[in-house]
């Protein structure tokens, strides 16, 4: 270890109190600290490793919620937080209510509305692949008859074909969700394809993809209203209204359905908005956030203990140059300011590794899901300054250690 970086002071006058006050510069003591680490490479870089791994695991986690929620939180803002869905309550005994036939109509009449569309659940009818499987293995799919305002309505997309339209739903033509077409094994609807349903052969002209707003839709198959009321004697009661209000007015809308639904009975009406609960999972999102940063704390700890008692150790190894440094002159100001600033070094280098291991876990994940990688710009900053800290902290109790041995007692150690 070099010692012509120190400033020893000069004049036989000078006390006690004076070299106890001399200092090194910052950047002479960067170089001090960085020869200190590079005598023991692998030592330094095993401690360092604890606070990268510390590190590490909170940017990822950090970076891999934040991607997440970025990815959850467009999607809200693409379909709209302006849906909102109006179904039948339930009576004092447990039944259903029954929504009028007029339900939709008056919604439709309120200003604030831009668009209303309701599903009328087929009750009793199953969709099977073929005539020759048994009606009771129905796959879970459900029969809906719906007008052609529905896909509108519930933004949702067409993976193959076409939707209900005025000149297809008074004929026996069917869209399936995505679960039910995947049940059906129906990819596309290239060639002839038809399903059984209901006990009549539906030809079959889209498949939809998921609808995020509404999963329940995915393992349903949807018909025409006409064609319902005709084959099913479907009443025109609807099971589910969605509707689309103005964006500044949603609350104002969400009050008023019940009574403009149901005049007579309003109490039988509920509405909900399927935005919130995608915004409660973005939440949740971030409530597991919180949880895995403090596993990821629990981890800096043990780093920090790790660096701490390598530096102890480095303390007692190398208590011959402390001795020799203090023979020459080095003040106890000297001595504990090289072992801090050794520890603060290595816990600083760990951070920075943990941000670059954190950075490519995070990339990694995005890349597998699909998803923008974001990484937050605090993280960038806090993960070296963490590090710091810890480091700083860390090295205090050696740093002291060192300070407090006299140079007779060093060397005659050594």
């Amino acid at each position: 270890m070099s010692v012509a970086t120190l400033r020893r002071p000069t004049g036989l006058g000078r006390g006690r109190k004076e070299r106890d006050s001399a200092r090194i510069a910052p950047h002479e003591l960067f170089w001090v600290a960085l020869q200190g680490l590079r005598t023991r490479r692998l030592r330094a870089a095993l401690s360092a490793l604890g606070i990268a791994i510390g590190i590490g695991a909170m940017v990822a986690v950090v970076g891999v919620s934040a991607s997440s929620q970025a990815t959850l939180l467009a999607t809200i803002d693409k379909l709209g937080t302006n849906l909102l869905t109006v179904t039948p309550g339930t009576t004092f005994f447990g039944a259903n209510e029954v929504l009028p036939n007029t339900s939709v109509p008056m919604i439709e009449h309120m200003s604030a509305v831009q668009q209303a569309s309701a599903v009328y659940q087929v009750s009793g009818a199953t969709v099977l692949r073929t005539s020759y499987v048994p009606a009771e293995q129905t796959g879970g799919i459900g029969v809906d008859a719906t007008g052609p305002g529905l896909l509108g309505a519930v933004s949702g997309q067409l993976a193959s074909g076409q939707f209900l339209n005025a000149a297809n739903e008074n004929f026996p033509t069917v869209v399936l969700g995505a679960q039910a077409a995947n049940t059906l094994q129906i990819q596309n609807v290239s060639g002839h394809i038809q399903v059984f349903l209901g006990g009549t052969w539906f030809n079959v002209i889209g498949v939809m993809q998921p609808v995020i707003l509404d999963p329940n839709l995915d393992s349903t198959a949807f018909i025409g209203l006409p064609v319902a009321e005709r084959l099913f004697q479907q009443q025109p009661n609807p099971s589910e209204i969605y509707v689309r209000a103005n964006v500044n007015q949603v609350t104002q809308v969400s009050s008023l359905l019940a009574p403009t639904t149901d005049p007579q009975n309003p109490d039988g009406v509920q509405v909900s908005r399927p935005s919130n609960v995608l915004e409660a999972r973005a939440a949740a999102k971030g409530q597991f956030t919180t949880l895995f940063l403090g596993l990821g704390a629990v981890a800096l700890l043990v780093g920090a203990i790790g660096i701490a008692n390598i530096m102890v150790i480095s303390v007692l190894e190398r208590r011959g140059e402390i001795g020799l440094r203090r023979a020459l002159g080095a003040t106890r100001r000297h001595i504990s300011s090289q072992f801090l600033a050794e520890s603060a070094l290595l816990a600083a280098l760990g951070g920075i590794a943990g941000l670059a291991l954190g950075a490519i876990a995070t990339w990694v994940y995005s890349l597998s899901q699909n998803e923008p990688m974001v990484v937050p710009v605090y993280v960038l900053i806090a993960a070296p300054i963490a590090g710091l800290l810890i480091g700083t902290l860390a090295g205090l109790y050696p740093a002291s250690k060192a300070a407090r041995l006299s140079p007779t007692e060093a060397l005659r150690a050594s």
